[in-house]
């Protein structure tokens, strides 16, 4: 089947996300037919490199065969049965290694990273309400959040195009300065500037912890707003800060964690526990959706008694998947056996040394956080990140910009030489885009 036969059907059907589909009369959908490695390639053959790792789930290739295999061997045993009154080995295994890694206890399944934030924020109004504490309802988050675009997770995320829309729709929250170092003032170093927004957030705490449940943030790097990274000082800071005021802190790994960073959680940098974390995309190594919250044991038995009203009566049919468990299982296996985090940390170094030849284009920011990289492009075309993103959609390579923000966040498997292609030809697009 043509690519052309593929893009007519997808139009006359599908409902893109994310999406204006009135832009596809002008910038046409791409058939994908199958993936190998860090290789997308549509009906036609042409292969295009996945530099975004498939909106930032895809961390060991496509078409992985140990991620594969494991979920063909649990297809033999258990598709799926429900999570309520039920359990099986993949999701008990699956949590057990969750919580060892991340220091916290009960896992609470789900399917996406939207529906992970629902859940962390549901938990924490509902432990305050729990322990007589019913007025502590309200929710902060920083400034150009984004947490997900369910109704709950849109009202704590603080990206205009996401959010305004459905403003009446959303509970109320406040955002806090946010400690991006873009934001800093001349000769303000990263550290220097993310104390000072420690010291507005400090403040607004000292003045509304009452009626305040918990404080949500991406821990190191703000991804939809354009790979916002801060010093992990912040994170240091509000851990201590919201333990002074009684105030959950909840972390958002969603985009983060699995190795993004540089470490497998972001939260470790600032060795944090976070009362909450929140995880999805990569957790599957890409292969099926998955989310999952854990909380401190604490949190969990607050909800543990004798009335039913008081446990925590939130589902999600698919609930704790077999399947998404076993591909999650695999997937942290691959991190045990491959030596991942510090074999990252020599890929990355490459790639931070091969970025400099982006200097020679109007680029400013060149910034990195493990496996994450960004610069900003300093250009007056309005039209910059469509044309960019078809530009070099045509050139081979899979990218995304943000606005005036392009980024890399690639399979974890790219090799020197598909790094080269990336940088060589993100470079030509960016030219050819200004």
């Amino acid at each position: 089947m043509t690519n052309q036969t593929l893009l007519s059907r997808s139009l006359e059907s599908v409902w893109h996300p994310c999406t204006q589909m009135k832009q596809h009369e002008i910038y046409p959908l791409i058939p994908i037919q199958r993936g190998e490695g860090v290789w997308l390639y549509d009906a036609e053959g042409k292969r295009y490199l996945d530099a975004i790792s498939s909106w930032w789930v895809n961390l060991f290739g496509h078409n992985n065969p140990r991620i594969k295999d494991a979920i063909k061997q649990q297809l033999d045993t258990l598709e799926h049965v429900m999570l309520a009154g039920f359990t099986h080995m993949p999701v008990i295994e699956l949590s057990e290694k969750l919580g060892n890694l991340t220091g916290l206890g009960h896992a609470f399944y789900a399917s996406d990273g939207a529906s992970a934030t629902e859940i962390a924020l549901k938990m924490s109004f509902h432990y305050w309400r729990n322990t007589g504490k019913s007025n502590k309802t309200k929710f902060i988050s920083l400034q150009n959040s984004y947490h997900g675009e369910t109704l709950g997770a849109l009202s704590v995320t603080d990206v205009t195009i996401f959010k305004d829309t459905y403003a009446p729709l959303l509970m109320q929250s406040a955002q806090m300065p946010c400690p991006d170092w873009r934001l800093a003032k001349d000769n303000e170093s990263a550290e220097s500037y993310a104390l000072r927004c420690v010291e507005d957030l400090e403040k607004y705490l000292s003045e509304h912890h009452e009626e305040l449940a918990a404080f949500i943030i991406e821990p190191l790097v703000q991804c939809a707003a354009g790979m916002g990274m801060y010093h992990p000082v912040y994170l240091a800071k509000a851990r201590e800060i919201c333990s002074k005021y009684e105030i959950h802190l909840i972390a958002d790994e969603i985009a983060v964690g699995f190795g993004r960073t540089g470490t497998m959680f972001a939260s470790e940098q600032a060795q944090v526990k976070a009362d909450f974390i929140c995880l999805s995309k990569g957790i599957t190594g890409g292969y099926l959706p998955l989310s999952v919250v854990l909380t401190k044991d604490k949190i969990y038995q607050a909800f543990y008694d004798d009335s039913t009203v008081r446990g925590f009566l939130h589902s999600h049919s698919y609930t704790g998947n077999p399947l998404a468990c076993s591909a999650a299982l695999a997937t942290l296996a691959i991190f045990e056996a491959d030596d991942v985090i510090r074999k990252n940390h020599e890929k990355s170094a490459f790639i931070q040394a091969k970025m400099q030849v982006l200097t020679d284009l109007p680029t400013s920011n060149l910034r990195y956080q493990g496996m994450i990289f960004a610069f900003d492009v300093i250009t007056q075309n309005t039209q910059f990140s469509r044309q960019c993103y078809q530009t070099a959609t045509k050139l081979g390579l899979l990218l995304r910009p943000i606005g005036n923000t392009v980024y890399w966040m690639p399979p974890y498997t790219i090799t020197e030489a598909e790094i080269d292609f990336m940088v060589d030809v993100t470079k030509q697009a960016v030219k050819s885009t200004l």
